[in-house]
């Protein structure tokens, strides 16, 4: 399976397979790399598979390349694009940095320049997707946490790194309380303070904040995440995970698969 898609643009079938060759050479296997000969084209093409980076030329019969990129972006399609173009039509280039583009490529095209540019929106589509994870995986007690920034009470900070380094462990109060010296009923008054939340709650948020970024970012198995998350049995881990959002592991894993492939 490839793990990402890049969609060539141009009506010019020479250009269009000259783009290929050298992007699937530079790819090895790696990626997919496929092409449209016009706006029609790429419009379907786009919406059969999901688009990381889009090379279109901006002249082109029909649908131009600057009325293609609007129909994207209408559509809320998001590749990383880059536009092709001649010297002639270089005039186009701020309208399509308004388009969202991120490279310009000007005819004729180097393989290190071309490279070079599809390398630059492989680094953005990395950036985007790892922005994408973080919205879908946060809890917003959590954040709230970050935000009430607890670091001024240096046994709670020491208490919550000490969680957070440990989810995959048995966690109990008194084993986090041994370690900043603290007695266990003064750090559960202390924790309730300054993180808002009790030792548990925080602990179970966390693990489940945890298993989240794993069903999101890999394949593991349910039980394996449960396992690295801190749970014992899947059957526990699938309850608790059900408590706090709504659905089961497996579901979310769905859900957030299919809108981010």
């Amino acid at each position: 399976m490839y793990s990402k898609t890049i969609l060539i643009v141009d009506d010019e079938p020479r250009t269009r397979q000259g783009l290929k060759k050298t992007l699937d050479t530079w790819a090895n296997g790696k990626y997919q790399i496929i092409t449209a000969s016009n706006g029609a084209e790429t419009i379907q093409l786009m919406q059969e598979h999901k688009v990381h980076i889009l090379l279109t030329d901006i002249r082109m019969p029909e649908m131009t390349g600057l009325q293609l990129l609007k129909i994207i972006k209408e559509q809320n399609m998001s590749p990383v694009i880059i536009v092709i173009s001649a010297y002639s039509e270089f005039e186009y280039a701020h309208e399509a940095l308004r388009l969202g583009v991120i490279d310009y490529l000007l005819k004729p095209i180097s393989k290190k320049d071309l490279i070079e540019a599809v390398e630059d929106a492989l680094k953005t589509v990395e950036k985007q997707e790892r922005a994408g994870m973080i919205e879908k995986v946060v809890d917003t007690k959590l954040v709230d946490v970050s935000a009430q920034n607890p670091s001024n009470r240096v046994p709670i900070r020491e208490a919550l790194d000490y969680i957070n380094n440990n989810l995959k462990n048995e966690l109990t109060q008194k084993e986090v309380a041994d370690h900043v010296h603290l007695n266990p009923s003064y750090l559960s008054v202390l924790f309730k303070e300054h993180v808002k939340l009790t030792f548990s709650e925080y602990v179970t948020r966390r693990r489940i904040q945890r298993s989240k970024e794993l069903l999101v970012s890999t394949n593991l198995p349910i039980n394996d995440i449960a396992e690295e998350s801190g749970y014992k049995t899947a059957k526990y881990f699938i309850k608790i995970f059900k408590e706090i959002e709504g659905i089961t592991p497996s579901s979310y894993r769905k859900n957030n698969h299919e809108r981010a492939f």
